[in-house]
């Protein structure tokens, strides 16, 4: 494999044009993402035009994610190569908005993962093939609404379309007063209790020290997704694997499950050369895995996520507005004051990223550099989730940020000129 430089991008949630700004900063940034030779992104957004056949999904992923066919266009503007699809909004407009999108992509040519017609489909890794050598992709999401996971088909039964799961299972320790009195709660409320592992609540709990919650990941879910790296490695240069995962460490919402970081190891000790992580919409940390980078969350790239033309009638209940009557930035401003993602003391996390930029030659890393990104906190809502270079002093801060975040993995950043120079 020859020398290939590539860049990893974050949450990308578009709604307005980019390709007409012209600031130093986001020129500037433009040009680095364009100057790779792939160019991978995270598209947390379904691309359509509200068309007959696409409905809102009862169970969204948050808010009802979309883009405009005309806007989709500008990811081929800012050099966007491949996407992963998997993620809580896949399914926001259902199975018209998810095939819309794979349509939309299939014409400008951007090849993604993460989605089908069904479980096999939405496994399978997508291929990218650069002057460098191929690229295989497979993403996966641990974060969704249940009915989103794509089904498997038979010989004699399609399958369901959908994502590619990472589905996990939740463990706490606890010791004897606590199950007993979880055992009195169940036989007040008439519950019938499993006792085979002590399962409350779709939970299991054991006796042991010390007392918490731990996370692991599904056993089949992970061996299915084991084996599309397998697969890919066999037919291509370098294998890339995107997780989309909102969930943290209890109380630590920068800090991922433990799940995560079992499977991430895994990917990488299986032959993948690269894991690109988001999902929680804030960085965290970044590991080096036998020299092989794992980057537990690049948080949010483009984040336009107050905006949209139509918003379904279920939008504005949840706010206690009138779902008839109301309009989006009605809805948006009310969100924006009760939720304290938006509003709370480190909700500024949102508005920074990174994205990493880096080389590989003969199938390892050689360089690994990151870039830091501000998207606009402290502008309107119709400049709000723009990416723009970050210098100075915000750059700084940016880049010691994510170093500090690190420093749990043993991972050394250097940061000179505005830019963080991982140590491999």
């Amino acid at each position: 494999m020859k020398e290939i430089k590539i860049i990893g991008l974050g949450d990308c949630i578009i709604s307005h044009k980019l390709s007409v700004h012209t600031e130093p900063e986001f020129l500037e940034m433009a040009d680095l993402v364009k100057s790779a030779d792939l160019t991978v992104a995270n598209l947390e957004t379904l691309i359509h035009d509200y068309e007959e056949d696409v409905y809102p999904s009862p169970q969204p992923g948050g808010s009802w994610m979309r883009t405009s066919s005309e806007l989709a266009d500008e990811m081929l503007w800012l050099g966007i190569d491949m996407v992963s699809t998997a993620n809580n909004h896949s399914l926001d407009y259902m199975y018209g908005g998810l095939f819309k999108t794979i349509y939309h992509l299939n014409r400008l040519k951007i090849k993604y993962a993460g989605t089908g017609k069904n479980l096999s489909d939405a496994r399978k890794p997508a291929y990218v093939d650069t002057a460098g050598g191929r690229i295989g992709l497979i993403s996966a999401s641990s974060t969704n609404a249940p009915f989103c996971v794509a089904g498997p088909a038979r010989r004699d039964m399609n399958g369901r379309p959908g994502l590619n799961p990472l589905r996990y299972q939740e463990y706490y320790t606890s010791d004897e007063q606590i199950i007993s009195q979880l055992k009195e709660i169940y036989n007040k409320l008439g519950l019938k209790h499993d006792e085979e592992g002590e399962r409350f609540f779709e939970k299991i709990f054991t006796i042991g020290e010390p007392l918490g919650r731990t996370t692991q990941p599904d056993p089949s879910d992970m061996a299915g997704n084991l084996e599309s790296i397998r697969e890919a490695l066999r037919q291509s240069d370098l294998v890339i694997f995107s997780l989309h995962c909102h969930q943290g460490r209890e109380n630590e919402f920068d800090k991922p499950a433990t799940f995560v970081e079992e499977f991430a190891r895994a990917c990488i000790d299986e032959g993948a050369h690269l894991f690109l992580g988001h999902g929680p919409h804030v960085l965290m940390g970044i590991e080096l895995r036998n020299g092989k980078p794992i980057f537990y969350s690049l948080g949010n790239f483009i984040y336009q996520n107050f905006s949209a033309e139509r918003i379904p009638a279920e939008f504005y209940a949840k706010f206690s507005l009138d779902p008839y009557s109301g309009t989006p930035s009605d809805a948006y401003d009310e969100r924006q004051k009760r939720h304290p993602a938006f509003i709370g003391e480190d909700s500024y996390k949102r508005w920074i990223s990174v994205f990493p930029r880096m080389t590989f030659k003969d199938e390892k890393l050689t360089d690994l550099q990151l870039y830091p990104v501000y998207l606009g906190q402290d502008k309107p809502r119709s400049q709000r989730g723009r990416p723009l270079l970050a210098k100075g002093a915000l750059a700084e801060k940016i880049l010691k940020e994510i170093k500090a975040l690190s420093l749990e993995y043993g991972t050394e950043i250097v940061i000179k000129d505005g830019i963080g120079k991982v140590i491999l």
